[in-house]
């Protein structure tokens, strides 16, 4: 892991006047009012922490503003109803915004804040971890990131509602935003807001979610097409587009964990006669998922047995476990039983969102593993980090506690959606709602909309909660025109869900994403 010097931060509090102008005050609402819709959250006066700094990328200084602070969203009925928190980069001195995109960045989870990308990616800064050790305690250092996306494009950071210090106000609660729908919406009305106090309605425009945030990502491109904010850009980072794959009874998961399993066995040296090409043995091992092995699920229990037992050898050949266990699990392997077994020999575990870390259990004889080594490996950095950064760079205090996951939402969520389609205004109207979210059909009808809009999947190879293969299928399985389907591009990390935890593949995805801006910002003129 390489350390960096710290950076001069030259630190000015101040709000800006212009800024200022367009923010809002506290409601003044009528108590009556109030009073007939049932208790109401107080709506608080929109607020925000501009400090000035550097950052040396390539040999060139750039000169940004980091804005901490919230912005007011309306609901249906013209008065505020969530206040949301983010944190925005933006280089100083932009002659014309119309040349200067701007990128909106957010976490999953469902629930999660945006603190892990805010942190970890593609800001000026990232926090220093030992991955794919466990980092330990304090005191974390925070370093100039010299892999930042800074100087392609200004980021803004943005916690959903009921996360960071985004919180509901006025007469709404967590419902109001705990959902896919509801999500989206919210996010929309941000996006909306956010452009129009910054005057940057003509400015270039790209989504960047993690995990669910892909999610709300492909729903919310399409949303934002529809209300006539067509994007430049989409970037997809560790990917779940549809539920339906988890429906109980269903082979599609198993399947779609295969060449993770492989890929992860690779890097252990798991593989008997570990072939060198990992690019070609993952080939292998896709060709088989989708078929053999496809075949042999789909006969379910009235599978023959020998051909059980070839499909077990197989099986072991690719994943490093015997076929013995194989056999006994049914050929149906989940991660939880991967993660355990893969290196039982040694009294290990591997993580779920970056099988890299490893880690000790109490009971080396379970079945399933007591904890994710990958998520307490760096939870405690990130946040730490994160409060000491607000607070010593940002310069940004609030009455609230920060939330990196909010409470129970997650649990609650309400995966329910509305696609697009249905007559031809291209409304959601005349469709009915989803019970599970699919939302690849939303991402690819805002591409047909706007034939120029750009995607970039980028995966992480060590992945087990957002399989790179189930991606691909989805993303395969859009129905594009020939045309369109040249506007997906794929990045492979050796990483986990959380791609940037390894600083070689940090390296190798700005890389990735600095060539994708370029094209999908030409692509746009």
């Amino acid at each position: 892991m390489k350390h960096l010097l710290r950076p001069h931060f030259t630190v000015c509090l101040l709000l800006a006047a212009s800024y200022a102008l367009a923010q809002r005050g506290p409601a003044t609402e009528p108590p009556a009012a109030r009073a007939a819709e049932g208790p109401a959250t107080p709506i608080p006066p929109e607020t925000n922490s501009v400090t000035d700094h550097e950052l040396s990328l390539d040999g060139k200084t750039i000169h940004y503003s980091a804005t901490a602070g919230t912005l007011l969203i309306d609901g249906d009925d013209a008065k505020p109803y969530g206040t949301v928190f983010y944190v925005a980069y933006t280089v100083v001195g932009v002659g014309d915004l119309r040349t200067r995109p701007v990128t909106f960045l957010y976490n999953g989870g469902p629930g999660s804040a945006s603190m892990w990308l805010h942190m970890g990616s593609v800001g000026p800064v990232r926090v220093m971890t030992a991955s794919p050790e466990a980092t330990g305690s304090a005191p974390y250092q925070v370093t100039p990131n010299q892999y930042s996306l800074l100087d392609k494009t200004d980021l803004v950071f943005v916690d959903a509602v009921g996360t960071g210090f985004s919180r509901p106000v006025g007469t709404a609660t967590i419902k109001n935003f705990a959902g896919t729908d509801q999500d989206v919406q919210a996010f929309e009305k941000f996006i909306h807001r956010y452009v129009t106090v910054n005057h940057r309605w003509n400015s270039p425009k790209f989504l960047f979610g993690e995990s669910y945030g892909t999610t709300r990502s492909a729903a919310l491109a399409d949303a934002l097409e529809t209300s006539g904010m067509p994007l430049n850009g989409v970037i997809l980072m560790s990917t779940i587009l549809n539920y339906f794959t988890m429906a109980p009874g269903g082979d599609a998961v198993f399947i779609g964990n295969l060449p993770s399993y492989a890929a992860i066995a690779w890097h252990f040296g798991k593989i008997a006669h570990k072939p060198a090409d990992e690019k070609a043995f993952l080939n292998e091992v896709r060709a088989f998922a989708r078929g053999p092995y496809a075949e042999a699920l789909a006969q379910g229990h009235n599978l023959p047995q020998a051909q059980a037992d070839s499909i077990a050898q197989k099986l072991a050949g690719y994943t490093g476990l015997t076929a013995q266990y194989i056999k006994e699990a049914n050929l149906r392997i989940s991660p939880t039983r991967f993660r355990k077994e893969l290196m039982r020999d040694q009294r290990l575990i591997i993580g779920r969102y970056d099988a890299r870390f490893e880690g000790t259990d109490l009971d080396a004889a379970g079945e399933t593993p007591g904890y994710d080594p990958s998520s307490t490996g760096i939870t405690g950095a990130f946040v730490s980090a994160f409060h000491d950064y607000l607070d010593r760079e940002l310069k940004y205090t609030s009455k609230d506690s920060y939330l990196p996951s909010g409470l129970n939402i997650n649990q609650t969520w309400d995966h329910t959606h509305r696609p697009p389609g249905g007559g031809g205004g291209g409304g959601r109207g005349q469709v009915q709602p989803m019970r599970d979210a699919y939302v690849a059909g939303d991402l690819a009808d805002a591409m047909r909309k706007n034939p120029r809009l750009k995607v970039f999947s980028a995966n992480g190879l060590f992945d087990l909660a957002t399989p790179f293969f189930i991606t691909e299928y989805d993303l395969a399985h859009m129905g594009l025109e020939p045309k369109l389907r040249g506007n997906i591009e794929f990045g492979y990390y050796p990483s986990g869900h959380m791609i940037y935890l390894n600083v070689d593949a940090l390296k190798q995805l700005k890389s990735d994403l600095a060539g994708f801006y370029s094209r999908a910002v030409e692509g746009g003129n």
